[in-house]
């Protein structure tokens, strides 16, 4: 299972979803971060060993471009259903052993 880094924006309810599918999640709210810049953001990720999880895709393509040396980036679009969301994160990770240096997208379904 992963560890994440959950950025501000991300649902609460999605937060507790991957935990209940056994991920590893520590908020910035939760770690005492709230308020930081989306490099601080990655910077305290990449210093605790820590997948990034965000909904701010833009910005974080922007910081891996930048800064390509960090535990993995997955960067989803927000979806009202929480738990297409989460599992949408599960499924992208499945297949990784190692998120570091990745991004992945994780993108609402078609409907």
């Amino acid at each position: 299972m992963a560890k994440f880094y959950a950025d501000e924006q991300l649902p609460r309810q999605v937060i507790e979803l991957l935990r209940s599918l056994g991920h590893q999640v520590l908020t910035v709210q939760k770690a005492g971060n709230t308020g930081q810049s989306d490099e601080a953001v990655l910077a305290f990720a990449t210093n605790n060993k820590l997948a990034v999880l965000t909904i701010n895709r833009k910005d974080f393509f922007r910081l891996d471009r930048l800064q390509s040396k960090h535990y993995g980036i997955i960067a989803c679009k927000d979806d009202s259903n929480r738990e297409r969301m989460a599992l949408g994160i599960n499924e992208a990770i499945l297949g990784c052993d190692d998120l570091t240096g990745k991004v992945l997208r994780v993108n609402r379904p078609q409907e």
